[in-house]
């Protein structure tokens, strides 16, 4: 008998396996993030025995969306995922690899959506009619100034137009030893958005620089921003190798910065987190002193794949995790990056962050004038472009602005086309 009981034991055990649900969950390979979701997972999966998450970060690949594409081409890509930016959001959708999540989960999803006060911030995520994406965070791309360099200098506010960095830079650069600014963010398809995209939203108060199927910016806001890429590099007042940390060391005096670089600066380099003077991006001179600047939003989400056997399961555990603000409060403790709701300076559990970290403060300020990269589906291509026939000819002086940009809007209306 006493056989027969643990033979039903272990059948009931077996059964009882069966019977769990597995969630595969992918975020994004980042120290903070992980230590974000590990508690997370682990409460949800003890208070859900029957709906467990497997939990781990994107593979090791040469970017996130390679490591993917890798996976779901296979076979064997997640069920979950965040670390979803809109373009590639674009991409997956364009596949049919994700849901459109208020179409599978309809109500409940606007539900949420509204308990987060995310109305305004959803607008930029529609996709052929529909939401793809569970936007998490928005980081508005500002600029970082050093405030103590500023102020030996004979400034006691950042420069605000061209011609007032153009000023900073006759008196602070010393060719090949230190210059004005950060200029171009490097080299990768990515870049793109944290130099040319994000001066085109400035210079253009937030327009699109594609519409439809065709690229818009070889127009006045884009001849200015090229303009002002031009000139900083055909007067040696930026380079085009600026060494490691060159805000820290004072290799320039500012850059484009995003708010998960603080917790970096503060560790390395204590002194300098002092001297931090955050600001927009620079404009052009005739761009009103009154008017709202706009920027781009380093902005990412969470979707959920069509391969996913259990979509009602991984909603569920969507919903318990960001219907609870507290978890958007240990967020913003860990990463430093303002979560994708409307309600940051006016809900109590966020006060302390807004009232107590003036870094966190001015960066959330800007959440509103933050916009994502356009929806397209080829964004990888578009930006590879921009880099090729835009931002390299205007870094090596190999032509004109003018022709630099009309090029590069042919080549991308092309791709587009």
């Amino acid at each position: 008998m006493r056989k027969l009981g643990i033979v039903i034991l272990i059948i009931a055990l077996v059964v009882a396996g069966f019977g769990v649900k597995k969630i595969v969950f992918w975020t994004a390979p980042n120290t903070q993030q992980e230590e974000f979701w590990k508690p997370i997972v682990e409460k949800w999966n003890k208070e859900h025995p029957d709906i467990q998450i497997e939990w781990s970060v994107i593979p090791a690949a040469g970017s996130s969306e390679e490591a993917i594409l890798t996976a779901v081409a296979a076979g064997k890509g997640p069920d979950i995922s965040t670390n979803i930016f809109s373009g590639f959001a674009a991409q997956l959708a364009g596949m049919g690899a994700i849901v459109p999540l208020d179409k599978v989960f309809k109500d409940d999803f606007w539900n949420l959506i509204k308990a987060r006060h995310m109305e305004n911030v959803i607008k930029g995520w529609v996709y052929n009619k529909h939401y793809y994406v569970f936007p998490i965070y928005s980081n508005p791309m500002l600029f970082w100034w050093r405030k103590d360099i500023l102020e030996k200098l004979g400034y006691n506010k950042a420069p605000r137009t061209y011609s007032d960095v153009y000023e900073l830079a006759r008196k602070y650069t010393i060719p090949k030893e230190r210059y004005a600014m950060k200029v171009i963010a490097g080299r990768n398809w990515w870049d793109r958005w944290f130099d040319f995209i994000t001066y085109y939203y400035a210079a253009s108060g937030g327009k699109p620089y594609i519409v439809g199927e065709k690229a818009v910016f070889n127009n006045e806001y884009g001849k200015k921003v090229a303009n002002f890429i031009f000139t900083m590099f055909k007067n040696g007042w930026t380079a085009v190798d600026l060494g490691r940390d060159p805000f820290e060391n004072g290799t320039v005096i500012g850059s484009i910065m995003g708010p998960w670089h603080f917790n970096y600066t503060k560790k390395h380099y204590p002194k300098v987190y002092k001297n931090i003077l955050i600001a927009p991006p620079p404009v052009p001179d005739d761009y009103p002193a009154g008017k709202p600047v706009y920027t781009f939003a380093d902005t990412k989400g969470l979707v959920v794949f069509s391969s996913c056997k259990y979509k009602k399961e991984a909603w569920e555990f969507i919903k318990w995790v960001f219907s609870n603000p507290e978890n958007d409060a240990r967020w913003i403790e860990l990463t430093k990056m303002p979560p994708a709701r409307g309600d940051i300076a006016t809900n109590p559990i966020f006060q302390k962050y807004v009232k107590g970290d003036p870094y966190f403060a001015k960066t959330a300020s800007y959440v509103a004038y933050a916009i994502p990269p356009a929806l397209i589906t080829n964004t990888i291509d578009v930006q590879n472009a921009m880099t090729n026939y835009l931002i390299e000819p205007l870094m090596y002086l190999k032509t004109t602005p003018e022709k630099a940009l009309e090029k590069t809007v042919k080549k991308i209306s092309e791709m587009l086309w």
